[in-house]
């Protein structure tokens, strides 16, 4: 997703105030304590799906029009392991979310708009999640998407593990809405989406959990994780997103006990974060709580010195540039 400069130009600023102070994410065996992806190609990865049949594996693409293009990247290298070349989708305009559904096929969304309404409908491209990790040219179906209340911008596509119904948060900056799509989409017309819930925050993209009962959304600086209810979004709080020079996806792990955070950029890196409620080594979310470091922990469940110093300069360049109109006051 391209940004104003102004914007790039205060974010830029901020990131690299962090950068010097926060250390780097661990690294773990199995790749889900963090990892960078490595591939010079990927510099804009905006979306990000943990396979369901290759342990280690995180497919993502990148935004605007690179092109039909998908990337299985190993977590536990951080390089490439396969190139998904997407075959019968036409040219994608702004590719901007992935995820997996329960039928084993990856749903990709061409659902970007920059100028918040200049496409009257998008596109959702759906195809196998592929059973050999090698380079390889992959039919998908395209299905045609327009929202019940006109067009908009989004970034966030997410396919209920259970249901396989998809869904879609828009991207405003004052605050947007969960979009439901029918329940099974179709390739002889258009597919209706339409608001079921507000969302509070400017989203940059969304997951829900493997058990299906937890729905999280991110945005640059801040998340929200909502209990799911049946369809029916219950807040439970503020997530714990690790800062990154600009945030664009998450993904809970395979087996659901940590979500996984990435940024765009060269050397993108894909940091942990806890689970709101459960999962593994996980904290519950707090009201009161905004964006935290995954790694400048000071060993009782605080932030570093560094960490806190890094937190205080931002805070001030936020006030400058407008950060805290990123992630509304609950």
């Amino acid at each position: 997703m391209r940004r104003s400069p102004s914007f790039l130009a205060g974010a830029a600023s901020a990131a690299a105030v962090l950068a010097l102070a926060l250390p780097a994410p661990a690294l773990a065996a199995d790749g889900d304590g963090g990892f960078t992806i490595k591939d010079s190609r990927i510099a804009e990865s905006s979306g990000l799906a943990a396979s369901h049949l290759h342990p280690g594996i995180y497919w993502t693409h990148n935004d605007s029009d690179d092109g039909p293009y998908i990337y299985a990247v190993d977590s536990r290298t951080g390089e490439t392991v396969a190139t998904i070349t997407m075959k019968g989708v036409g040219a994608p305009r702004d590719v901007e979310a992935i995820s997996l559904g329960p039928d084993g096929d990856l749903y990709v969304g061409d659902i970007g708009d920059n100028l918040g309404g200049k496409w009257s409908y998008v596109w959702i491209y759906k195809l196998p999640e592929p059973k050999v990790l090698k380079d390889q040219t992959i039919r998908a179906t395209q299905y045609v998407v327009k929202y019940a209340d006109g067009p908009r911008n989004a970034e966030a596509l997410m396919v209920h593990p259970k249901t396989g119904r998809v869904y879609i948060a828009d991207k405003n900056e004052d605050g947007g809405h969960l979009y439901e799509g029918p329940a099974r989409l179709s390739t002889s017309g258009t597919n209706i989406f339409r608001p079921v819930a507000t969302i509070d925050l400017w989203v940059t993209d969304g997951a829900f959990s493997p058990d299906g009962q937890q729905l999280v959304v991110r945005g640059y600086f801040g998340g929200i994780a909502y209990a799911w209810n049946d369809g029916r979004p219950k807040r439970q709080g503020r997530l714990n997103v690790p800062l990154q020079r600009q945030g664009e996806s998450v993904t809970y792990t395979p087996d659901g006990s940590r979500l996984m955070y990435g940024s765009e950029g060269k050397d993108s890196p894909v940091q942990p974060g806890s689970v709101p409620g459960g999962g593994s080594g996980s904290k519950s979310p707090s009201e009161g709580g905004g964006s935290a470091s995954a790694g400048g922990s000071d060993g009782g469940g605080g932030m570093s010195s560094g960490a806190k110093g890094a937190l205080a300069v931002a805070a001030v360049l936020a006030a400058g540039f407008g950060l805290k109109r990123l992630l509304r006051k609950s």
